[in-house]
Protein backbone atom coordinates (compact mmCIF):
# COMPACT_ATOMS: atom_id res chain seq x y z
CA UNK A 1 0.00 0.00 0.00
CA UNK A 2 1.21 3.51 -0.82
CA UNK A 3 -0.69 4.93 2.17
CA UNK A 4 -0.37 3.51 5.67
CA UNK A 5 -2.93 4.28 8.38
CA UNK A 6 -2.29 3.43 12.02
CA UNK A 7 -3.68 4.43 15.41
CA UNK A 8 -1.90 4.98 18.72
CA UNK A 9 -2.70 6.84 21.93
CA UNK A 10 -5.87 8.55 20.60
CA UNK A 11 -4.03 9.65 17.46
CA UNK A 12 -4.33 8.58 13.83
CA UNK A 13 -1.18 8.49 11.68
CA UNK A 14 -1.43 8.69 7.89
CA UNK A 15 1.92 7.96 6.27
CA UNK A 16 2.65 8.32 2.55
CA UNK A 17 4.75 5.27 1.69
CA UNK A 18 6.31 5.84 -1.73
CA UNK A 19 9.83 6.92 -0.75
CA UNK A 20 11.22 5.69 -4.06
CA UNK A 21 8.97 8.28 -5.78
CA UNK A 22 9.43 10.93 -3.07
CA UNK A 23 5.88 10.10 -1.94
CA UNK A 24 4.37 11.60 -5.10
CA UNK A 25 0.60 11.81 -5.45
CA UNK A 26 -0.70 9.60 -8.24
CA UNK A 27 -4.45 9.37 -8.67
CA UNK A 28 -4.30 5.87 -7.15
CA UNK A 29 -2.56 7.33 -4.08
CA UNK A 30 -5.20 10.05 -3.83
CA UNK A 31 -7.90 7.38 -3.78
CA UNK A 32 -6.05 5.58 -0.98
CA UNK A 33 -5.76 8.86 0.95
CA UNK A 34 -9.50 9.48 0.51
CA UNK A 35 -10.34 6.03 1.89
CA UNK A 36 -7.97 6.63 4.82
CA UNK A 37 -9.67 9.93 5.64
CA UNK A 38 -13.04 8.13 5.72
CA UNK A 39 -11.60 5.62 8.18
CA UNK A 40 -10.13 8.38 10.34
CA UNK A 41 -13.46 10.21 10.35
CA UNK A 42 -15.21 7.09 11.64
CA UNK A 43 -12.61 6.44 14.34
CA UNK A 44 -12.28 7.65 17.93
CA UNK A 45 -8.99 9.44 17.18
CA UNK A 46 -8.66 12.92 18.65
CA UNK A 47 -6.14 14.19 16.07
CA UNK A 48 -4.52 13.14 12.79
CA UNK A 49 -0.80 13.26 11.96
CA UNK A 50 0.15 13.27 8.26
CA UNK A 51 3.73 12.47 7.25
CA UNK A 52 5.87 10.93 4.54
CA UNK A 53 8.09 7.85 4.65
CA UNK A 54 11.81 8.33 4.10
CA UNK A 55 14.02 11.27 4.92
CA UNK A 56 13.93 13.11 1.60
CA UNK A 57 10.30 14.16 1.15
CA UNK A 58 7.01 14.72 2.89
CA UNK A 59 5.47 14.67 -0.58
CA UNK A 60 7.09 15.93 -3.78
CA UNK A 61 3.76 16.67 -5.47
CA UNK A 62 1.64 15.21 -8.24
CA UNK A 63 2.88 12.45 -10.51
CA UNK A 64 3.63 14.58 -13.58
CA UNK A 65 3.74 11.57 -15.92
CA UNK A 66 0.04 10.98 -15.21
CA UNK A 67 -0.90 14.54 -16.13
CA UNK A 68 0.44 14.62 -19.68
CA UNK A 69 -1.80 14.01 -22.69
CA UNK A 70 -5.07 14.35 -20.77
CA UNK A 71 -8.09 16.10 -22.26
CA UNK A 72 -9.37 19.36 -20.80
CA UNK A 73 -12.32 17.51 -19.28
CA UNK A 74 -10.06 14.91 -17.71
CA UNK A 75 -7.73 17.57 -16.36
CA UNK A 76 -10.58 19.44 -14.70
CA UNK A 77 -12.02 16.24 -13.27
CA UNK A 78 -8.58 15.45 -11.84
CA UNK A 79 -8.30 18.86 -10.20
CA UNK A 80 -11.78 18.64 -8.72
CA UNK A 81 -11.02 15.15 -7.42
CA UNK A 82 -7.79 16.27 -5.75
CA UNK A 83 -9.58 19.25 -4.22
CA UNK A 84 -12.34 17.00 -2.89
CA UNK A 85 -9.84 14.64 -1.24
CA UNK A 86 -8.07 17.50 0.53
CA UNK A 87 -11.44 18.99 1.45
CA UNK A 88 -12.13 15.76 3.36
CA UNK A 89 -9.05 16.59 5.42
CA UNK A 90 -9.88 20.18 6.32
CA UNK A 91 -13.47 19.20 7.13
CA UNK A 92 -12.49 16.56 9.69
CA UNK A 93 -13.88 17.49 13.10
CA UNK A 94 -10.52 16.63 14.68
CA UNK A 95 -7.40 18.76 14.19
CA UNK A 96 -4.63 17.55 11.89
CA UNK A 97 -0.91 18.26 11.68
CA UNK A 98 1.44 17.78 8.75
CA UNK A 99 4.99 16.88 9.75
CA UNK A 100 7.12 18.21 6.88
CA UNK A 101 10.57 16.68 6.66
CA UNK A 102 12.18 17.22 3.28
CA UNK A 103 10.32 18.33 0.18
CA UNK A 104 6.69 19.49 0.16
CA UNK A 105 6.12 20.72 -3.37
CA UNK A 106 2.99 21.26 -5.45
CA UNK A 107 0.29 18.83 -4.40
CA UNK A 108 2.42 17.84 -1.42
CA UNK A 109 2.32 21.36 -0.03
CA UNK A 110 -1.38 21.56 -0.87
CA UNK A 111 -1.91 18.45 1.25
CA UNK A 112 -0.06 20.13 4.12
CA UNK A 113 -2.05 23.34 3.62
CA UNK A 114 -5.28 21.38 4.13
CA UNK A 115 -4.06 20.31 7.58
CA UNK A 116 -4.89 22.41 10.63
CA UNK A 117 -1.19 22.79 11.53
CA UNK A 118 2.19 22.37 9.85
CA UNK A 119 5.39 21.41 11.71
CA UNK A 120 8.67 21.53 9.80
CA UNK A 121 12.10 20.06 10.41
CA UNK A 122 15.23 22.00 9.36
CA UNK A 123 15.45 19.98 6.13
CA UNK A 124 11.96 21.03 5.00
CA UNK A 125 11.63 22.79 1.67
CA UNK A 126 8.22 24.01 0.50
CA UNK A 127 6.83 25.56 -2.64
CA UNK A 128 4.24 25.61 -5.39
CA UNK A 129 6.47 25.26 -8.49
CA UNK A 130 3.66 24.67 -11.01
CA UNK A 131 4.37 27.97 -12.79
CA UNK A 132 7.72 26.56 -13.91
CA UNK A 133 5.84 23.89 -15.87
CA UNK A 134 3.38 26.37 -17.36
CA UNK A 135 0.75 25.23 -14.87
CA UNK A 136 -1.31 26.60 -11.97
CA UNK A 137 -1.81 24.85 -8.60
CA UNK A 138 -5.00 22.83 -8.80
CA UNK A 139 -5.52 21.09 -5.44
CA UNK A 140 -6.35 24.18 -3.38
CA UNK A 141 -3.00 25.97 -3.21
CA UNK A 142 -4.22 29.25 -4.69
CA UNK A 143 -7.00 29.39 -2.09
CA UNK A 144 -5.42 28.10 1.12
CA UNK A 145 -1.99 29.72 0.83
CA UNK A 146 -3.34 33.34 0.79
CA UNK A 147 -5.41 32.55 3.87
CA UNK A 148 -2.22 31.62 5.71
CA UNK A 149 0.38 34.11 4.47
CA UNK A 150 -1.70 36.87 2.86
CA UNK A 151 -2.50 37.51 -0.82
CA UNK A 152 0.65 39.49 -1.71
CA UNK A 153 3.06 36.92 -0.29
CA UNK A 154 1.04 34.04 -1.75
CA UNK A 155 1.12 35.64 -5.20
CA UNK A 156 4.87 36.09 -4.98
CA UNK A 157 5.41 32.45 -4.04
CA UNK A 158 2.98 31.09 -6.66
CA UNK A 159 4.09 33.36 -9.52
CA UNK A 160 7.80 32.81 -8.87
CA UNK A 161 7.54 29.13 -7.98
CA UNK A 162 10.39 29.63 -5.55
CA UNK A 163 11.24 27.34 -2.65
CA UNK A 164 10.84 28.35 1.00
CA UNK A 165 13.04 26.83 3.69
CA UNK A 166 11.83 25.91 7.17
CA UNK A 167 12.95 29.14 8.84
CA UNK A 168 11.19 31.35 6.30
CA UNK A 169 8.09 29.15 6.40
CA UNK A 170 7.84 29.71 10.14
CA UNK A 171 8.49 33.45 9.79
CA UNK A 172 5.72 34.01 7.24
CA UNK A 173 3.19 31.74 8.97
CA UNK A 174 3.35 28.85 6.53
CA UNK A 175 4.72 26.59 9.29
CA UNK A 176 3.53 26.76 12.88
CA UNK A 177 6.83 25.57 14.26
CA UNK A 178 10.30 24.33 13.30
CA UNK A 179 11.52 21.38 15.37
CA UNK A 180 14.62 19.20 15.47
CA UNK A 181 14.88 16.22 13.13
CA UNK A 182 13.40 13.00 14.45
CA UNK A 183 10.75 10.37 13.91
CA UNK A 184 7.81 12.11 12.17
CA UNK A 185 5.25 10.15 14.17
CA UNK A 186 6.84 11.22 17.44
CA UNK A 187 7.14 14.83 16.26
CA UNK A 188 3.45 14.84 15.42
CA UNK A 189 2.52 13.19 18.70
CA UNK A 190 4.54 15.73 20.68
CA UNK A 191 2.89 18.63 18.85
CA UNK A 192 -0.61 17.21 19.36
CA UNK A 193 0.01 16.76 23.09
CA UNK A 194 -0.58 20.47 23.65
CA UNK A 195 -4.26 20.31 22.69
CA UNK A 196 -5.64 16.76 22.62
CA UNK A 197 -6.08 16.67 26.41
CA UNK A 198 -8.81 19.30 26.31
CA UNK A 199 -12.47 18.89 25.48
CA UNK A 200 -12.90 17.70 21.90
CA UNK A 201 -16.18 19.61 21.74
CA UNK A 202 -14.61 22.92 22.75
CA UNK A 203 -11.66 22.36 20.41
CA UNK A 204 -13.98 21.63 17.49
CA UNK A 205 -16.12 24.71 18.12
CA UNK A 206 -13.08 26.97 18.56
CA UNK A 207 -11.61 25.70 15.31
CA UNK A 208 -14.88 26.28 13.45
CA UNK A 209 -15.10 29.84 14.76
CA UNK A 210 -11.58 30.71 13.63
CA UNK A 211 -11.89 29.09 10.20
CA UNK A 212 -15.21 30.76 9.47
CA UNK A 213 -13.63 34.14 10.25
CA UNK A 214 -11.80 33.88 6.91
CA UNK A 215 -15.02 34.03 4.91
CA UNK A 216 -17.26 36.54 6.69
CA UNK A 217 -17.25 40.12 7.94
CA UNK A 218 -16.16 40.90 11.51
CA UNK A 219 -19.77 41.56 12.49
CA UNK A 220 -20.92 38.20 11.14
CA UNK A 221 -17.90 36.50 12.69
CA UNK A 222 -18.78 37.88 16.12
CA UNK A 223 -22.29 36.46 15.76
CA UNK A 224 -20.79 33.09 14.87
CA UNK A 225 -18.49 33.28 17.89
CA UNK A 226 -21.42 34.10 20.19
CA UNK A 227 -23.40 31.14 18.85
CA UNK A 228 -20.52 28.66 19.12
CA UNK A 229 -19.40 29.83 22.56
CA UNK A 230 -23.00 29.46 23.74
CA UNK A 231 -23.03 25.89 22.43
CA UNK A 232 -19.81 25.17 24.29
CA UNK A 233 -21.37 26.36 27.56
CA UNK A 234 -24.10 23.73 27.18
CA UNK A 235 -21.66 20.81 27.21
CA UNK A 236 -20.88 18.57 30.17
CA UNK A 237 -17.22 19.40 29.58
CA UNK A 238 -17.85 23.09 30.21
CA UNK A 239 -19.48 22.33 33.55
CA UNK A 240 -16.63 19.97 34.46
CA UNK A 241 -13.99 22.51 33.42
CA UNK A 242 -15.48 25.31 35.50
CA UNK A 243 -16.06 23.03 38.48
CA UNK A 244 -12.47 21.79 38.32
CA UNK A 245 -11.20 25.38 38.19
CA UNK A 246 -13.13 26.27 41.34
CA UNK A 247 -12.00 23.08 43.07
CA UNK A 248 -8.39 23.67 41.98
CA UNK A 249 -7.95 20.30 40.26
CA UNK A 250 -7.33 19.03 36.75
CA UNK A 251 -10.58 18.59 34.76
CA UNK A 252 -11.63 15.17 33.54
CA UNK A 253 -13.24 15.85 30.18
CA UNK A 254 -15.65 13.32 28.67
CA UNK A 255 -16.20 14.95 25.24
CA UNK A 256 -19.88 15.38 25.97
Amino acid sequence: MSVELSFRDNLAFLTLNRPEALNALSFAVLREISAAFDEVKASDARALVVCGRGGKAFCAGADIKELRGRSMVAQREGAVFGQSVFRQLDQLLMPSVAVINGYAFGGGLELALACTFRVATPSARMGLPEIRLGLVPGYGGTQRLPRLVGPARALELIMSGRTVDAAEAERIGLANRVVDDGDPHQIGQDFCAQFIGYSAIASMLARQAVLRACDVSLEEGLRIEADLSTLAFQSDDAEEGMRAFIEKRKPQFSDR
